[in-house]
């Protein structure tokens, strides 16, 4: 049950509690954090995005399941939260993208797009009658020669990261970027970074059916996703080392 202090002003999105809060908008960044855990990292040659995309039940087809979008050829999203709300989101993404490039004839700036989604996250968050997106956005993409990667919260908050995390295991990737994240990183070391989160993130139930990966190469501003037959060779190589790590640690002990 609610505490007694906090009685009635969950009710409407409009209304802040005594201390300043506004329990809607926090409901749903808990219905972010029982999703799955996505990622983003930035590197000198791009942009990485990787989702678990983890099922309840061996009947369903993990290729049905979506969480990373393309928004436009310089441009991608993975989500973590309601699918439902992730994919409205991503079509006004697409949508603000095409107008956009017919207005002003070039693609949007990624800054530019990840601030009009947390604009209308923010207007969800300030009207009666609806209630905040229950689903966090991590943007990435090259805007001009530089790579840029957001994340976007159902609150409107919007932060840029070098490699950031969202859903039920972003605290864990969080530690394994805070601890190996450098400046420098080329495609292959972001995504084997990122799998190295993933795969800690799921207490080592990491397999190349369950990640899904995509990339946006900063030289060809191109978003594509990584083929299922690289995935494999990639999660091959993550469990090779994760297996001399844990030989050499036996070892020692």
């Amino acid at each position: 049950m609610q505490p007694l202090q906090n009685a009635g002003y969950d009710r409407a999105i409009t209304v802040f509690s005594p201390d300043g809060r506004l329990f809607q908008v926090e409901y749903a960044r808990e219905a972010v954090k029982r999703g799955t855990t996505s990622l983003g990292v930035k590197s000198r040659d791009g942009i990485v995005l990787v989702v678990d995309k983890r099922t309840t039940s061996k009947l369903v087809e993990t290729k049905s399941i979506e969480k990373i979008f393309q928004i436009d050829d310089h441009m991608g999203v993975a989500t973590s939260g309601l699918v439902a709300d992730a994919r409205a989101l991503v079509e006004r993404a697409r949508m603000e993208s095409q107008i956009n490039k017919i207005t002003y004839n070039e693609p949007i700036r990624v800054e530019t797009l990840a601030k009009k989604i947390c604009d209308l996250k923010q207007l969800y968050t300030q009207n009666g009658g609806v209630r905040p997106f229950g689903s966090a956005l991590i943007i990435g993409g090259v805007t001009g020669n530089e790579c840029r990667l957001f994340e976007t919260d159902p609150s409107g908050a919007l932060i840029e990261y070098k490699a950031t995390a969202i859903g039920s295991g972003r605290n864990v990737a969080m530690e394994v970027f805070e601890k190996n994240y450098k400046d420098n990183l080329s495609l292959d070391e972001a995504i084997n970074l990122a799998l190295d989160a993933v795969y800690e993130a799921t207490e080592d139930k990491l397999n190349e059916s369950n990640v899904e990966i995509a990339v946006i190469d900063k030289e060809t501003k191109t978003y594509s996703k990584v083929s299922e037959k690289d995935i494999s060779k990639y999660v091959e190589e993550l469990h090779k080392r994760k297996e001399a790590k844990k030989s050499k640690k036996d070892k020692e002990d």
